[in-house]
């Protein structure tokens, strides 16, 4: 074989490799095995009792804790299980204590009194769509300052997210 031919036939065979692999997956056309969504973020306690002054869009942070739970959740559900996930109200840890003054008003405070709160309804059922199990679940943490936590301590939902993974290995994790 010349090297032009193994050029040209390489040249070909990374399109023809994709586009196959793109019709496979498009012939997939089952759900995806976590969703996640929640209710009208407005009805929440964290935003109906926020003081801070320059909130975060509570779009922003529900998108990242269902993405979060997405990943985490993949990993205990069984294969061919799909569970949907409805967050119906949170608080999240710490809050703002307008207080002590404007340089604090963006500030979020942490303490013992500010602990986080995660209430949410949930279906897992078989690939057919045959309900395993259904429930509501009300995740609280009153020692969420003292416990280690194992993401970044830098991360603003660190304690929710534990609370979440915490919840997900009681709950679907087999034994």
């Amino acid at each position: 074989m010349t090297y032009l031919q193994f050029h040209t036939r390489l040249r070909w065979s990374i399109p023809v490799s994709l586009a196959f692999a793109c019709a496979i997956a498009a012939a997939d056309d089952s759900p995806p095995p976590v969703k996640v969504d929640w209710t009208d973020p407005s009805a929440f306690a964290e935003v109906r009792q926020n003081a801070c002054r320059n909130r975060v869009k509570p779009e922003e942070w529900l998108g990242e804790l269902a993405r979060h739970m997405q990943r985490r959740a993949g990993k205990v559900i069984a294969a061919g299980q799909h569970l949907d996930v409805t967050l119906t109200d949170i608080r999240r840890a710490g809050a703002c204590e307008p207080w002590r003054g404007p340089q604090w008003d963006d500030v979020r405070v942490v303490k013992e009194i500010y602990s986080p709160r995660i209430d949410l309804r949930y279906t897992l059922t078989t690939a057919d769509g045959k309900l395993v199990r259904s429930g509501e679940a009300t995740l609280r943490d009153a020692a969420f300052i003292s416990r280690a936590t194992a993401t970044r301590d830098d991360d603003p939902l660190r304690y929710e997210k534990r609370m979440l993974d915490d919840w997900l290995r009681r709950e679907f994790t087999p034994g």
